[in-house]
């Protein structure tokens, strides 16, 4: 009869599905940048990373990473700069490690969270701390954050050009990544 009636009456909680390992599928990486003659933004679809899966959301961990020469702006000149103000040949390659995970909200198809690790860009690693959501979707996981940097952290000079162009330092950067099962 107990069980009749547990039955009856629903689950007494959802359980929280685990989260898989998984290979990024799909990805964008961009930033919004600022100079004298504008803003602009740059971007890349040469994304690569792994998610290592746990049984929450708080046991997830990975990386994601970019060749800097594949971020494009629209314009070959600025690229060019940008290579260049990067070292591009020294330092080839802009990368995230995930360290930790802080759920802030979680449903059965999305999360919020903070996701909370080391930036690798131009020589320099980082701690940074990162508002994202998380959504399950057939074709995988998909990650969405925005957050603003500063390039001077990280060692990036040379942004101007002849004393009058002048790119600033603030830029907002975008990552929108799928991982797929």
């Amino acid at each position: 009869m107990v069980l009749l009636a547990l039955a009856a009456s629903g689950p007494l909680a959802e359980a929280q599905p685990s989260w898989p390992d998984a290979d990024l599928r799909a990805g964008r990486l961009s930033f919004d940048g600022k100079a004298t003659l504008g803003a602009f933004t740059g971007s890349t679809d040469s994304v690569r990373g792994r998610m290592v899966g746990g049984p929450s959301l708080r046991g997830v961990r990975g990386w994601v990473e970019a060749p800097v020469r594949a971020l494009k702006t629209g314009n070959n000149r600025r690229d060019r700069d940008l290579y260049k103000a990067m070292e591009a040949d020294i330092y080839p390659t802009i990368r995230f490690q995930l360290e930790s995970v802080e759920p802030q909200w979680e449903r059965s198809d999305s999360a919020s969270a903070v996701l909370t690790g080391q930036f690798f860009i131009h020589g320099v690693n980082r701690p940074e701390r990162i508002p994202a959501l998380v959504s399950r979707t057939p074709e995988g996981i998909r990650v969405t954050a925005s957050l603003p940097m500063d390039l001077r952290h990280y060692q990036i000079e040379g942004l101007t050009r002849l004393l009058i162009f002048k790119m600033k330092p603030e830029i907002v950067v975008h990552v929108d990544v799928m991982f797929g099962y």
